[in-house]
């Protein structure tokens, strides 16, 4: 079997594979860990694996590069993009910076390792109210998430000027799934990322990261719940709460840069140890300055 193949030249190639929690359910399911882009960014640094074999999309394996830079970074697919993060460039961000004269940065980690580098501090979905907050400056440049810099002004008193990137799948749920989804499960929790359009989230109970989604569905006494994220998330979430059900908010959730990760890939990434994801150094230790000043938050 596949699986039992890459298991084996995991362990013989000193490795260790991430899977985003959007990844296809059988890549998941061969990951040594799975979860949102920074936990899995941290840990690929934490361990001792001399491999990371990063399933998920290309600014996630950047990161990792980043913060692991001894090691060697692959990723199985090397056309799996971000739109969102490629709505903006680094030489975009630096006029946005020039329009904007004495405004902070804030970039969001969905984005390129050029722009993190041209940015103050990264912030991830879960923390970015505290990062905003953190800084001396009233005046904020967030990029390149239109409806997460929109959520995360809804809870300071900072000037906050977005760039107008998004995300295609949570920006695509509309008002009418969210009316459609409640008609078919009466009185059921909905839970949806902040990456989702603004009249989306006001309809929603509950607003969280991927990682909060999976610890409010762990935790919470409720025995169903709605969720409007990438539907790659609903096959975690009933594989560690086997007896709750999850509901997509829309079957049309599909990033299909995150699905296009598939077993064979995974195995001819260890036995090619390519296609290698590398960041240029002087790219590299600024983005990770970027990234250093969220974490120290």
């Amino acid at each position: 079997m596949l699986a039992d193949e890459i298991l084996r030249l995991k362990k013989e190639r000193n490795a260790v594979i991430l899977a985003h929690n959007y990844q296809p359910g059988e890549v998941q399911d061969v990951a040594d860990l799975r979860g949102d882009s920074l936990e899995l960014s941290r840990a690929a640094a934490r361990v001792e694996a001399e491999v990371i074999v990063f399933c998920g999309v290309d600014f996630m394996a950047q990161t990792a590069a980043i913060l692991s830079p001894q090691k060697k970074v692959i990723m199985p697919e090397a056309g799996a993009g971000c739109p969102m993060a490629h709505m903006i460039t680094g030489q975009q961000l630096r006029e946005f910076k020039a329009e904007h004269p004495g405004a902070a940065v804030v970039c969001y980690v969905n984005s390129s390792a050029e722009v993190k580098a041209e940015s103050d501090i990264c912030c991830t979905s879960a923390n970015g109210i505290e990062v905003v907050e953190s800084l001396e400056e009233n005046m904020v440049l967030f990029v390149p998430d239109r409806n997460l810099g929109r959520y995360v002004s809804r809870f300071t008193d900072k000037k906050i000027i977005t760039w107008d990137g998004y995300c295609y799948v949570h920006d695509r749920y509309t008002t009418e799934d969210v009316r459609r989804a409640r008609a078919l499960h009466p009185g059921v929790e909905l839970l949806v990322h902040p990456e989702c359009r603004p009249e989306v989230i006001d309809l929603a109970d509950r607003v969280y990261s991927t990682s909060g989604i999976a610890r409010h569905a762990k935790e919470s006494p409720a025995r169903e719940f709605i969720i409007g994220t990438e539907v790659g998330m609903n096959y975690r979430l009933k594989q560690e709460n086997p007896e709750k059900e999850f509901y997509p908010l829309s079957e049309k959730a599909v990033c299909a840069d995150m699905k296009k990760t598939s077993l064979e890939k995974v195995l001819s990434a260890l036995e090619t140890l390519e296609p290698r994801v590398e960041v240029p150094k002087e790219i590299a230790d600024r983005a990770r300055g970027a990234i250093e000043r969220m974490l120290a938050v």
